[in-house]
């Protein structure tokens, strides 16, 4: 197959791994220093839906009751500042 003059081939970008260790991030909803250092916002909070009660408010300090998930692994740069800022060490990423 030949390429057409003035045309580049585009190669799939590969993506981070982003793990995160749910032991050591327990209460991410207080500390939130990844969600604020990250400049392409790749990370978010949500609660837990199975400890959830319907119409109650679920208190913050309480281990577990927030999960820190990856919302945009694709928009990641590897700056590596959420590692630098995570005060428990619980951020990983490998890249491919």
């Amino acid at each position: 197959m030949t390429i057409p003059a003035g045309r580049d081939i585009i190669t799939p970008r590969r993506l981070p791994k982003i793990t995160i260790d749910r032991e050591k991030c327990t209460v991410p909803f207080l500390c939130k220093k990844c969600l604020q250092i990250c400049p392409t916002a790749v990370f978010n909070v949500l609660s837990v839906t199975a400890r959830a009660e319907r119409l109650k408010e679920m208190d913050p300090r309480i281990d577990g009751n927030y999960q820190l998930t990856i919302l945009r692994r694709d928009k990641c740069m590897v700056c590596n500042k959420c590692l630098e800022v995570c005060p428990v060490d619980a951020i990983e990423i490998e890249v491919p």
